[in-house]
């Protein structure tokens, strides 16, 4: 008998060949392409930051090609004249290093006596305590041991004389130059080709944005469009704030080790502001560098601990109020995706990759926003969260995992309220789950553990039934039932089969009634326990429960002790003939009260508002906070008890 392959699975095999094959073919391009697309990115990113000054100088009056030329030009007297400054202060650096040494040998024998010196000293002293009980140490130095000889077969026979080293002729000025064009040749050479390009793309900037428009979304220009606005904005505001920043860093640095003391302030400033764009490690590098340079400069310590203690204020200061002030560190790239970005791209393109591995990640998270067949790119380097809180509360759940479905709920309601939790995440989160049950996607043991942690993460929430529900905490009831019921269950072991007594004042009493389903009875549960934080007579019932108690006679019970009641529904649109007989049964039975229908939104289902429901109903409610505001005002006396 022989087994078919679904058409399906061969073409799904086939296409994961084909992009795995696409992205093998990318990774070739981009590595052994280096040498040219290393320029054109570095110009092209360029243009981004001096697109807006010629803007400004088109503003003014000039024409485009006058303002392109005025933005070039003012670019490479700027750079020039960094580079001369820089590079004299390499020179400077490099003539001066010898006139530390004596400093740096001084520090290296300091460092060596407290270090190294303590440890042979105490070899020594074991030394000591071993002679004493009679076992021979090992040499305590390395003056004692026995004279260096050469072994037989590398000794030089007899009369033989040592080879001489060939010694070099002084250069000739040709050579000098030649060795000198040839070294300077690859850096001229790149930095010619980005001029020339970011010309060209200053002239050309209208004519290829339309070009690359037509290209990848001709048919849908405003996809298109939208995806290009993106991009420019992300790029160009983390061009210019980044740039902003790293300026004022290295000017700051600058100054700061001039006021010090340090030599060659300038040098360190600009490789600061440099290597500042090498995300979280290459600001500490260069500190690292210019704190060994200090150690050398002075004989003592103060220094080094000065230009140290410079770095980590300029660097507090700046990363913790300067950036998020300016642009709050919105390039939408997840901290992991930064760092393994710089790794990436300085395996594929070295140095520069390392630098401008933050934008060229940042342009394809965009592309993955923008374009549905890169969107695997957003959501892995992308700093938007991957899963919905309710999604991560059912994956949590699903896993038993509490504590961190705790730990988040806690800092949700630092900013809102109980009831807006469970509208939001909790009562969602099992809407999930109510779906993966229907369809059986989710098993026995699945379910019983997001049964427990769910109940756990509301015993620790509640604020009434804390302290006694880890008393009263029944597995049995948890296994057997469904969240609502069982957290119901816990309310009953301490306050009786009704839930309080049934002697209290006219008018006091609020009805929690539940339809049936998981999502009902833990939406009404919620409610229930919302109400009675707010100080309100809430309790829960299920539709058979109200029958039964409506059915017992109960001659101890207040007349007229019920006011108002929720009906409590998480599937409307399948339960409104239900929900619209029980409010008849509960006007019957209670005429006087004041019905509200709890209607929850359901996932993917928009919600009918052209049909009424029952007359019979006063009021509806879409959410437990709305419920809770419904319930408020027809009680301000509880709300004002409140804690």
């Amino acid at each position: 008998m022989s087994s078919q392959v679904p058409a399906s699975s061969a073409v799904s095999a086939s296409q994961r060949a084909v992009v795995i094959i696409a992205a093998a073919c990318v990774l070739a391009l981009l590595y052994f392409g280096r040498e040219v697309l290393v320029p054109i990115v570095l110009a092209l990113f360029l243009s981004l930051l001096m697109a807006p000054w010629v803007r400004l100088y088109r503003r003014l009056g000039f024409g485009h090609a006058a303002s392109v030329l005025i933005a070039v030009v003012a670019l490479v007297v700027v750079v020039t004249g960094m580079t001369t400054i820089i590079g004299s202060q390499l020179v400077h650096v490099a003539r001066s290093l010898p006139q530390y040494e004596v400093t740096i040998h001084a520090k290296v024998q300091a460092l060596r006596g407290e270090t190294l010196g303590r440890l042979d000293f105490m070899r020594g002293e074991l030394g000591k305590v071993m002679e004493d009980q009679g076992t021979s140490p090992a040499p305590a130095s390395a003056s004692t041991a026995a004279p260096f000889a050469l072994p037989p077969y590398l000794s030089l026979p007899a009369g033989a004389k040592p080879a001489q080293v060939p010694t070099h002729t002084p250069s000739t000025p040709v050579g000098i130059v030649t060795r000198v064009l040839s070294a300077a040749w690859t850096p001229v050479e790149t930095a010619g080709i980005v001029l020339v390009v970011l010309i060209f793309v200053l002239l050309e900037h209208e004519s290829l944005r339309d070009r690359f428009i037509r290209l990848t979304g001709g048919s849908d220009l405003r996809a298109t469009t939208a995806a290009i606005n993106d991009a420019g904005e992300r790029l160009s505001r983390f061009f210019l704030s980044t740039f902003s920043v790293n300026f004022g860093v290295g000017v700051a640095v600058w100054l700061g080790l001039t006021l010090i003391g340090v030599p060659s302030a300038p040098l360190w400033g600009a490789l600061t502001a440099a290597m500042r764009f090498v995300p979280y490690i290459g600001v500490w590098l260069v500190a690292a560098l210019v704190a060994l340079f200090a150690a050398a400069v002075s004989p003592g310590w103060s220094l080094l601990l000065m230009t140290v203690t410079l770095y980590v204020v300029v660097e507090l200061v700046v990363s913790q109020l300067i950036e998020p002030f300016l642009y709050g560190h919105t390039t939408g790239l997840s901290p992991l995706a930064v760092v393994v970005s710089a790794i990436f791209w300085s395996w594929l393109w070295g140095p520069v990759g390392l630098l401008m591995s933050t934008p060229l990640t940042l342009c394809l998270v965009v592309a993955g926003r923008h374009v549905k067949a890169l969107d695997l790119l957003n959501i892995l380097l992308g700093d938007a969260p991957a899963l919905t809180l309710p999604q991560r509360v059912y994956q949590r759940a699903l896993s038993g995992d509490a504590a961190e479905i705790l730990g988040e709920a806690r800092e949700f309601l630092k900013r809102k309220s109980f009831a807006a939790y469970c509208d939001a995440v909790l009562l969602p989160a099992m809407q999930l789950a109510r779906i993966d049950r229907t369809r059986g996607t989710i098993n026995p043991t699945q379910q019983s553990a997001v049964r427990n942690t769910i109940s756990a993460v509301l015993e620790s929430l509640s604020s009434k039934e804390r302290k006694w529900s880890r008393w009263r905490h029944r597995p049995s009831v948890l296994e057997g039932t469904s969240i609502g019921r069982s957290l119901r269950q816990q309310r009953e072991d301490a306050t009786g089969r009704w839930q309080g007594p049934l002697v209290v004042p006219p008018g006091s009493v609020v009805l929690c009634v539940s339809l049936g389903s998981m999502v009902d009875d833990l939406a009404a549960e919620l409610l229930t326990r919302v109400l009675r934080d707010l100080q309100i007579d809430a309790r829960h019932l299920a539709v058979e429960d109200f029958a039964a108690f409506a059915a017992e006679p109960h001659p101890e019970m207040t007349p007229d002790a019920v006011s108002m009641a929720y009906l409590v529904s998480g599937e409307p649109s399948a339960e409104k003939d239900a929900l619209n007989r029980l409010a008849e049964r509960l006007r019957r039975e209670i005429p006087q009260v004041c019905l509200v229908g709890l209607l929850l939104p359901e996932p993917l289902v928009e919600p009918d508002l052209t049909q009424p429901l029952n007359p019979d109903f006063n009021e509806v409610a879409r959410s437990l906070e709305q419920a809770a505001q419904q319930a408020i005002a027809r009680f301000p006396q509880g709300r004002a008890d409140a804690p």
